[in-house]
């Protein structure tokens, strides 16, 4: 008993004095920039940014809350700022296939304006073009093209005429026809007069009248045609010179401000050439012309647009992108339609961007849970790092579920850091069910959960609470309130040489505390008031807590808390719902009776034991043949179980606990029941450290103190688990005062001592034990049931030969 280490109150819990911060209130503090106790994660995202190497993606793991996001965001604005600022990237027409635009490269700046100055130029081809075709040079060679025209056809009628006069024909004309009529005398021939001619005469004037008629077709149908399409090409001739010259005289300004760009040039001669194709669209508005022309008018103008579909004018360095809902569209743009006269249709201009598109030459950020989570959004975008280019694909046409036109644009190449911020589960997941994830993001950036207090001195540590504080405009606190902070912050770890680095339980704490300072009409955060911060807190999220209490003090479930019972333990649970997580005891029992080595995990046998649970047990039946039968069989049978229990049980934390209840069974000693254990034990009896120390302490004095403390109290725990001690003050001051006992033991026989009160005892050189410990007792009585077992096992064997 000698050697078994009972925790002083000091040992229970690092109390953070005030006096070694140097400041009184965090108002004298300054803000810091850099990661604090995250320089691995700090070091990879250093490799992965600048590594220029494809797919060298990064992929930030750790728990949510520590700040990935924030730290990401600074760090890669803080590197962008001095980067490259990115091109422009722009779509236009595609004169050739309007359902396939062109996409173009363009320096910062440059999209903007050459959409600009190509809305000017239609604006001013609008004005200069009627004007063009308004002027006298203009209408005079139209009217010289229609005067030759009717030259022509006043000529060839003019000879109709005569070859008729020529033939004793005359040639009537009405509106749209042409008749022929014999004369005699220079007169028109009536049919009295007509018939009165001889046979020969008739059919010579028949013969004149088919020949003129004749005559006639080839001038309506051959001739006239011909010389109307020959005014035609000289019409458009002379259009097409007029509206070249007006083009080129807006045009040629253009080109030469955009010399430097083959691309832009080439563009700029298509837009001549089919300004030319539909001069029409500039004719302007006409009071003859229904409304809705003029709307299809303006729509068919839009041909000379340019879609800037990213803009870098007001950038500052590279792109630092973050995408919220990284669905499908998102990502890789899309291409909207509109309604017109009933129909849906589109052009290039309905074009719209992704985050690709706008992160594309600097960095992009994805919550990686929330990409997983949108169908078709993750192998679009590993399709997209793969290729290296952006290709908008509408996702409906793609699946074939409408049958509207769409655009097939033309693919953008693409130049992106893509960060990935998400949990390790997820990362381990990926990297093992998804072999192109480990091609596409090589660079793991993984975030500390805590900081090492020797890594990270207290008063850095108050620099960044300060940060917070002003980052999240709230009151300032004064030094004991951060020293109160700082406690909080190992107990949030439980670890007590370590700090948390969830920055967003630190961020609640923080404001809760500004806010109870705020109620009581002060303008500096007292200790106070980070104490019912977190006093408050707990009380929020304790009914579960108070309902499993209450039942144990009401007897409903069975918990002693004095006196002794053979093999029967309080062992120690922890429950975390949510943000809450309390510990409380439970009772195990064992027994044992003469069998042949089995031992039987009720709550295995009825499949509410998990994996890590049956494996404690297991080592426990390994433990006791190991010990106390190597000369003989191991001739019992144990049941253990958890008593009042009806859900789930898992872990290994329980296994000293139900170890102590077997040993207790066995050598027939009860167990003090003011006294819980919590801890795991492997096969040589050494007891190993678990978790959820404070809260499973906490929840057992919880019941003692209601039930009244008697100095007999107390909780037994791993050696190993010391240093993560970080209980409550009302814990620490029971133990000050000997109310209440904390013990700290290495194997199962520092244990079961002090349940029992008997020695374990040694063995000695030979094996055996001490008379009257608890290990001799225990050898003793499997050295009987092996007795039992080989007596009743020899009058089988006797009968059977019978």
């Amino acid at each position: 008993m000698s050697d078994i280490k009972t925790l002083s109150a000091d040992q229970l819990r690092v109390t953070f004095t005030a006096e070694n911060l140097q400041f009184e209130t965090t108002a004298e503090l300054k803000d810091i920039s850099e990661m604090l106790g995250q320089d691995r994660a700090l070091k990879a995202m250093r490799f992965g940014t600048d590594m220029p190497n494809s797919g060298y993606n990064l992929y930030a793991l750790g728990q949510a809350g520590v700040g990935k996001h924030t730290a990401i965001s600074r760090y890669l604005k803080e590197k962008a700022s001095s980067a490259e600022v990115p091109p422009d990237w722009i779509y236009v027409n595609n004169f050739k296939d309007a359902t396939k635009p062109r996409s173009m490269r363009l320096p910062a700046g440059r999209g903007k304006m050459l959409r600009m100055d190509m809305q000017e130029l239609v604006a001013q081809l609008k004005t200069t073009i009627p004007a063009a075709f308004e002027s006298k040079e203009y209408k005079a060679r139209i009217d010289q093209i229609n005067s030759e025209f009717e030259e022509k056809q006043q000529a060839a009628f003019t000879q109709l005429t005569k070859d008729a006069e020529e033939k004793h024909v005359k040639v009537l004309q009405s509106p749209g026809e042409f008749t022929f009529a014999p004369t005699k005398d220079g007169k028109t021939m009536d049919s009295e007069e007509f018939q009165k001619l001889s046979e020969e005469e008739k059919e010579s004037i028949s013969e004149n009248i088919k020949s003129l008629e004749e005559q006639l077709q080839d001038i309506l149908h051959v001739q006239i045609p011909k010389w109307r399409k020959e005014e035609w090409q000289l019409t458009k001739k002379v259009n097409d010179e007029v509206t070249l010259n007006t083009v080129r005289q807006s045009v040629d300004p253009l080109r030469k401000k955009y010399v430097e760009f083959e691309s832009i040039g080439k563009y700029l001669y298509e837009v001549e050439e089919d300004v030319i194709d539909n001069v029409d669209l500039f004719a302007g508005k006409s009071e003859s012309r229904p409304s809705f022309l003029e709307a299809n008018t303006e729509s068919a103008l839009q041909r000379y647009e340019v879609n800037v579909l990213v803009d870098h004018n007001k950038q500052n360095g590279a792109p630092v992108i973050y995408e919220a809902n990284p669905n499908y569209t998102n990502l890789l743009g899309r291409v909207e339609h509109s309604s017109e006269l009933g129909t849906l249709v589109t052009n290039f201009t309905l074009i719209k961007p992704g985050a690709l598109h706008c992160a594309n030459g600097g960095y992009l950020l994805l919550e990686a849970h929330k990409l997983l989570m949108q169908p078709f959004a993750w192998e679009a975008l590993k399709q997209a790092l793969y290729s290296k280019e952006v290709r908008i694909q509408s996702l409906d046409n793609m699946l074939s579920m409408v049958s509207t036109i769409s655009l097939e644009p033309e693919s953008i190449p693409l130049n992106v850091k893509v960060v990935l911020i998400g949990e390790r589960l997820l990362y381990y997941l990926l990297a093992e069910y998804d072999s192109e994830f480990k091609e596409l993001f090589k660079v793991a950036v993984d975030f500390e959960d805590n900081f090492k207090r020797a890594d990270l001195n207290e008063m850095l540590y108050a620099h960044l609470l300060a940060t917070l504080i002003r980052k999240h405009q709230l009151l300032d606190f004064e030094r004991d309130a951060v020293a109160a902070v700082i406690e909080q912050s190992m107990r949030m770890t439980g670890d007590s040489e370590k700090f948390s680095a969830h920055m967003g339980h630190l961020i609640n704490l923080l404001s809760e505390s500004s806010f109870w300072a705020g109620e009581s009409d002060r303008d500096i955060v007292e200790a106070k008031d980070v104490k019912r911060a977190i006093t408050e807190q707990i009380d929020r999220s304790d009914r579960i807590r108070d309902r499993i209490q209450e039942a144990i003090l009401r007897g409903t479930v069975m918990i002693d808390t004095d006196n002794a019972v053979v093999g029967q333990t309080n062992g120690l649970s922890v429950i975390k719902m949510g943000e809450a997580s309390f510990g409380f005891p439970t009772r195990i029992t064992a027994t044992t009776r003469s069998g042949e080595g089995n031992l039987v995990d009720i709550e295995r046998e009825v499949e509410l034991g998990g994996p890590i649970h049956s494996k404690g047990v297991y080592i426990l039946s390994s433990y006791l043949g190991a010990r106390y039968s190597q000369l003989t069989p191991l001739s019992l049978t144990a049941s253990i179980t958890f008593e009042q229990s009806y859900g789930g049980v898992e872990g290994d934390s329980a296994s000293l606990a139900e170890l102590c209840s077997l040993l207790s069974s066995l050598s027939k000693l009860p167990i003090k029941q003011s006294l819980a254990i919590t801890g795991s034990v492997n096969q040589h009896g050494k007891v190993q450290a678990i978790g959820g120390v404070n809260e499973k302490i906490e929840g057992f004095f919880d019941i003692c103190q209601q039930r009244g403390l008697n100095g007999d109290q107390g909780v037994l725990i791993p050696a190993a688990n010391v240093k993560h001690l970080m209980l409550h003050e009302d814990v620490v001051e029971a133990v000050r005062e000997e109310k209440f006992s904390v013990y700290a033991i290495s194997n199962v026989d520092e244990a079961i001592t002090l349940l029992t009160g008997v020695d374990a005892g040694q063995a000695d050189k030979e094996g055996s034990f001490k008379d009257g410990t608890v290990n001799q007792r225990v050898c003793t009585r499997l050295q009987a049931f092996a007795d039992i077992r080989s007596r009743f096992g020899s009058k089988g064997n006797g009968k059977n030969k019978a």
